[in-house]
């Protein structure tokens, strides 16, 4: 299976529930990387899912282009008047030659083949853009108890049931090639109020939750969500989620 049917493999027919309950990015993030570019005429994001960083992007240049494998998370794009969507492998778009100001891949790199799609920046770059590769690593939940009851569901029991791709996501891709001039940026997170619902339907979206479900150990999800109801206390409290965010950031 190659890398771009592998990578759609994973999220056919999970727009849907993507769109509902997967954490966005800040403001902040967006406007970081807008300040990077000394253009903004044209933007790439690359496995762009359901559009959701992709419409931030769009707020800061005139063109967003928005690219996945995946047919169902483009299908569950929201139309934006300055963003075309399209279903393309992130090795192959179709940006004409030195025509980007700002490329990103927003939790998508890990499923690239990285040579090729470092030769298809290297294409469609203008002078000077900026390429961003942005992880969100493992979240934290502001409850000791709901943390380590998480923790144990994520490294101990649904560990296994990760793709390898998903070790570079919580390396925050430190392991990348990154053949490009790198660059600082200030350190960032995601940040939710979420109720016990939006919590436990946003890991039910997860693929290893998916695969372990499909290997006979759907109970394990059963488990922690009863066992995680208990703890959390009031199902409508909000509880503070947080994500620390990651990058990989050079220029061209």
């Amino acid at each position: 299976m190659t890398q771009d049917n592998l990578a759609a493999s994973h999220f056919q027919n999970a727009g849907e529930s993507y769109a509902k309950y997967r954490p966005t990015y800040p403001d902040e993030l967006v406007a970081f990387l807008a300040s990077q570019c000394q253009q903004h005429n044209l933007a790439l994001d690359v496995g762009c899912g359901n559009g959701q960083f992709s419409s931030m992007i769009a707020q800061h240049f005139r063109q967003v282009l928005a690219t996945d494998v995946s047919a169902s998370q483009i299908e569950n794009a929201a139309p934006v008047p300055n963003i075309r969507f399209a279903v393309e492998p992130a090795e192959h778009c179709s940006a004409e030659d030195t025509s980007l100001n700002l490329i990103v891949a927003a939790q998508a790199a890990h499923w690239f083949d990285l040579v090729s799609f470092y030769e298809e920046v290297r294409r469609v770059a203008a002078p000077g853009c900026v390429l961003a590769l942005v992880s969100y690593g493992v979240l934290s939940i502001n409850d000791a108890e709901c943390n380590a009851r998480f923790h144990q569901l994520y490294y101990d029991e649904i560990g296994p049931f990760w793709p390898p791709e998903r070790r570079h996501v919580d390396n925050g891709y430190a392991s990348f090639d990154f053949p490009f001039q790198e660059l600082e940026y200030p350190e960032m997170s995601i940040e939710r109020d979420w109720t016990l619902e939006q919590f436990i339907g946003y890991v039910r979206t997860w693929s290893s939750v998916k695969a372990a479900a499909k290997a006979g150990k759907q109970s394990l999800m059963e488990s922690f969500a009863e066992e995680l109801t208990s703890l959390w206390g009031d199902p409508q409290q909000l509880r503070k989620i947080s994500w620390p965010i990651a990058m990989r950031l050079g220029r061209l």
